[in-house]
């Protein structure tokens, strides 16, 4: 439907007949092996942490796996959102929101991904994980902790004032990784997504 819209691009029909044709019949297989083995390895990791939807008898799933954040939404107050932007401060781009599950996160870790970048996101995750707890416990405010509060740029965290009730190294590298292979600074901090859909035309303010 993409390639044959008036104004679609037809190039990115060229995308699965080079991954087919490069790869070969035994290439796919391999490619599709490696991605389901991939996702569980990680479903298997963060399931002690996380509430796994969608399973199926022998609870596996397929390449894909969802993270349902309800429970901990009840609990703590910290949303699918929080997390999602939490994930920019430890350097990944989130993955689906709140598809095809409410309050959820699908991670699709592909066959293309080596054991230590899979590591590294289920790391990541069980960090966020143990900073919920903080607020679950009162360690930190409901409404001022890093999750709330993230993503952090770094005009924020080098400014001279600082208020919130955490460091800025727990803001900015909650992560050993991010001082050795370099930290990914987001440009924009938490962008309120309902202004942004009613409004589709934006402008900084000087």
């Amino acid at each position: 439907p993409v390639s044959a819209a008036p104004w679609g691009q037809a190039g990115i029909a060229c995308i699965p007949w080079m991954f087919c044709t490069m790869l070969g019949t035994s290439g796919v297989t391999d490619s599709a092996r490696y991605a389901i083995l991939n996702a569980n390895y990680m479903k298997a990791r963060l399931a002690p942490h996380f509430a796994i939807v969608a399973t199926n008898v022998n609870d596996r799933c397929s390449h894909e796996f969802i993270m349902d954040f309800s429970d901990i939404r009840r609990k703590s107050g910290i949303v699918e959102e929080d997390i999602a932007k939490r994930l920019q401060d430890y350097g990944f781009h989130a993955p689906t929101m709140s598809w095809p599950v409410p309050h959820s996160l699908m991670v699709e870790p592909t066959e293309s991904e080596d054991k230590s970048e899979l590591d590294r996101f289920c790391d990541a995750m069980i960090s966020i994980r143990e900073e919920i707890r903080k607020v679950e416990s009162g360690t930190w405010p409901a409404d001022d902790n890093p999750l709330k509060n993230a993503p952090h740029t770094q005009s924020e965290v080098c400014a001279t004032t600082w208020t919130h009730p955490y460091t800025r190294e727990e803001a900015a590298f909650p992560a050993p990784w991010l001082l050795k292979r370099g930290k990914f600074w987001p440009t924009t901090a938490r962008v309120d997504n309902s202004l942004g859909d009613r409004k589709l035309k934006l402008r900084l303010e000087s």
